[in-house]
């Protein structure tokens, strides 16, 4: 790793650098849909940031699946040492507290020596002070804790230097404590700060690497309260290189990071970086467990869903039948009834309906007849029978499960809104688009203020926003779409497959409210991220170049409409014969733009972007 210069950049500004992501799909109409669902609807949900270092004593609701501490998961090379100017001495606020706290890494700035009759006082009364801090997060009074690890500061930068491990501590337990008041700018500042001492530092250091950890932990964990969950992976990642310098390979505490990483790169539908770390957790568990045992199954049913997110459908089904097995001998029904839904979900990709069918009844069978698992069952089944074109049946079975969730709402609303996601989407693919947004808005209701369920927030907006375009509504598209963008994109990084259709719509959203510059703007994003993800031969990247070059025609660039209007045809005729009627009317529009341009009355542009077949399939 390269030095740092003189004066470090703060972690914040490393934090908002770009980053890709986005995962492949089929087509417009499935971008979206893979959000906000199960793991086996999308890959969507199911993982989040797992639980984490024992010293935190309230975990996120996004963080409650895995009760193990976040360990690392691969050995990297050391960090190298760098040449830091001491932090300044900092003095302490005046009460109240202010918003900003006074320790950001970017004012970090050499002090005047402090006299050496003061420095054994100084490091005693520090200490003390970090101890008292610390006893006080301990028994969850945050306020108190907060305003002893300021206090502890001045006196530990005097005796200690500010760029000391001592130092970073408390940094750590002051974000620590900020973020668990809802002071999270507060807290980011503080942990950033921590984060620039840590790596001045030797990191081969245990303790140092053991301070370093617990600080990218407590990063992760207030990035993604903020809804930044695509930050907090690398955070978590970072965490990880640490770790691996104190733990001793192949422990089950190692064993038990790997999972807990793999899940968090899963959850923000990284499976490519998830995979290793999760085989390597498997190993390890069957190297502390019997093969057919519980602990042993849970992190088979996280490598089946990162297959499952990865398109590896056959090798998903294996871990889920194996999983299956060992909840069956195990007496474990409710685990069975659920890893039976996903061994479903897996058949119908398969294109094994009528099997699928047949665990599903097996499942509804032997659930509680109000239970969640039965209401899950009756979901998946109605989502077989939508694709056989049983609509009827299908809106009965999501009738009992509404019946169902509906009773559980003040038990679990998070675990409710997240199956009513789905059953949203089920009915949008029956046309039933009023009824669809009734049940994103209810879905919306329960999230509003789980910063945590940003990544669901985001997928539901964008649904809503595209409903509303159809049917018509542009004013109210606009500010879920809008909404839908930004949290997508904290969510996912920049170039998030869903992200880009979100663009899209809000451009198309604009375009017909006769704004086409604004149009254009986000049609230029929206593309380079769609062809990013599909490449240039897809229909849908295709189709948004297209888009671009209507938005220039209605503001008569004639010009840019046209260059555009080439790259269109030129796309489809590199498609082949298949793409001949696309291709005929890419022309047609061509020709209508020569003779707009050329101002005769009879020109009609924009036409239709694409012929009606692909109209009827979006």
């Amino acid at each position: 790793m390269a030095k740092r210069p003189n004066q470090p950049k703060t972690r914040r500004e490393e934090a908002e650098a770009p980053r890709a992501g986005g995962r492949k799909g089929r087509k417009e109409g499935d971008a979206l849909t893979g959000e906000g669902l199960s793991p086996l609807f999308s890959g969507f949900l199911g993982g989040a940031p797992a639980s984490v270092h024992h010293e935190a004593k309230t975990l996120i609701p996004a963080m409650r699946r895995l009760p193990k501490s976040l360990l690392l998961a691969s050995l990297s090379k050391p960090f190298l040492r760098r040449n830091r100017e001491p932090l300044p001495l900092l003095r302490p606020p005046p009460r109240p507290l202010p918003r900003v706290l006074p320790f950001a890494a970017r004012t970090l700035a050499a002090p005047a020596a402090p006299p050496p009759e003061a420095a054994p006082a100084a490091q005693s009364d520090g200490l003390e002070l970090l101890e008292a801090a610390q006893l006080r997060e301990a028994a969850d009074d945050h306020q108190e804790a907060l305003a002893l690890a300021i206090k502890a500061l001045e006196p530990l930068q005097a005796s200690h230097g500010g760029w000391s491990l001592p130092v970073a501590r408390t940094l750590r337990l002051a974000g620590a404590a900020a973020s668990r008041l809802g002071r999270l700018t507060d807290s980011l500042d503080s942990l950033n700060a921590a984060a620039d001492i840590i790596d001045s530092l030797e990191v081969g250091d245990a303790e140092v690497a053991a301070v370093g950890a617990a600080v990218h932990e407590q990063l992760a964990r207030t990035k993604t309260a903020m809804g930044r969950r695509w930050d907090a992976a690398s955070d978590l990642m970072r965490a990880l290189e640490l770790k691996a310098v104190f733990l001793e390979k192949g422990s089950l505490e190692l064993g038990n990071a790997y999972k807990d990483v793999a899940e968090a790169y899963r959850g923000v539908l990284a499976c490519d970086k998830a995979l290793p770390l999760c085989l390597e957790a498997l190993e390890i568990a069957r190297n502390h467990f019997e093969g057919d045992s519980q602990e042993v199954a849970k992190v088979r049913q996280l490598l089946a869903t990162i297959y499952a997110g990865s398109g590896r459908n056959e090798e998903a089904l294996e871990q889920y039948e194996i999983v299956r097995m060992v909840y069956e001998r195990l007496g474990l029904d409710v685990e069975l009834s659920l890893a039976e839904t996903d061994v479903a979900m897996v058949l119908v990709l398969l294109g094994r309906s009528e099997e699928a069918m047949d665990v599903l009844k097996r499942v509804i069978n032997r659930a509680g007849k109000e239970s969640e698992e039965r209401a899950l069952a009756f979901v998946a089944m109605a989502n077989i029978l939508c694709i056989q074109d049983r609509k009827a049946d299908s809106k009965r079975c999501l009738e009992i499960a509404r019946g169902i969730l509906d009773t559980k709402i003040s038990v679990s609303p998070l675990q409710v809104a997240q199956v009513y996601a789905e059953m949203s989407m089920l009915y949008e693919t029956m046309i039933e688009f009023e009824v669809a947004l009734c049940l994103m808005k209810k879905t919306l209701v329960f999230l509003d203020g789980v910063s945590e369920m940003q990544h669901i927030q985001g997928s539901i907006s964008a649904r809503m926003g595209w409903l509303l375009l159809k049917t018509e509504r542009v004013d109210e598209a606009v500010p879920y779409l809008q909404s839908a963008i930004e949290k997508l994109k904290n969510c996912f990084g920049p170039l998030h497959f869903g992200l880009g259709f979100a663009y899209k719509h809000l451009g198309d959203a604009y375009l017909a409210m006769n704004q086409p510059e604004s149009a254009i703007k986000y049609f230029t994003i929206a593309k380079d991220i769609i062809n990013a993800t599909y490449g240039p031969k897809h229909e849908d990247t295709i189709d948004t170049i297209q888009s671009i070059a209507n938005a220039y025609g209605v503001m008569g660039s004639y010009k840019q409409a046209m260059d555009y209007q080439e790259q269109v045809i030129d796309a489809y005729e590199s498609c082949g014969p298949g793409a001949f009627e696309e291709l005929r009317e890419a022309q047609r529009l061509r020709y209508q733009l020569k003779i707009k341009a050329r101002g005769l009355p009879h020109a009609c542009f924009p036409a239709n972007s694409l012929p009606t077949k692909f109209q009827d399939r979006e």
